[in-house]
């Protein structure tokens, strides 16, 4: 299982960056909240969605991060330089824990919900999270936590995509504010 740290190291293309965030606690949300600034890339990185070409990450982005404390995924919104989403990027995750430099992390289990503003979700990386079963990377606990917070995700939170959008936005009025 892979650890990712909410300072996004993993994205080797990111040259320079803003990073802030705080564990915040409200009548709406209680958890992390962060927010990363792109200041400079060796290459933009590009995505594809029914055929069309969108960037994700390039000069001037920012990506919110929403961990919610009892929760069992990771909300990245990828947003332009008006604070339009992009997209949405959700991890589920098996465990969240801060790392001895007070950087956010969670243990990413594979599976990943994609959803686009007009409402479309996309379920990604099933196969890896199959393939982490088969090759005992993983729990069968940890494959239903990851298959079950996927469908209770799209039956709840992601239900509604305006109420979703409203919702990133209360999120990053508060890591703005930071």
């Amino acid at each position: 299982m892979k650890r990712s740290r909410l300072s996004y190291d993993e994205w080797k293309c990111i040259t320079s960056k803003e990073l802030s965030g705080r564990q915040v606690n409200t009548d709406f949300y209680k958890g992390y909240i962060g927010l990363l600034e792109i200041k400079g890339v060796t290459e933009a990185q590009k995505w594809n969605f029914h055929e069309n070409e969108f960037v994700v990450c390039d000069k001037g982005l920012k990506w919110l991060s929403i961990l919610p404390q009892d929760g069992y995924y990771c909300i990245t919104a990828m947003m332009n330089e008006q604070n339009d989403i992009l997209v949405w990027y959700i991890d589920m995750i098996a465990a969240q824990g801060i790392d001895t430099d007070g950087i956010p992390y969670f243990d990413d289990l594979y599976l990943d919900l994609i959803v686009f503003p007009n409402g479309e979700i996309k379920v990604d990386d099933m196969d890896e999270l199959e393939e982490a079963l088969r090759q005992k990377d993983i729990t069968q606990e940890q494959f239903n936590l990851a298959i079950r917070t996927a469908d209770e995700l799209k039956n709840s939170l992601l239900g509604d995509i305006d109420s979703f959008r409203e919702y990133t936005n209360k999120c990053y009025d508060i890591a703005a504010d930071a």
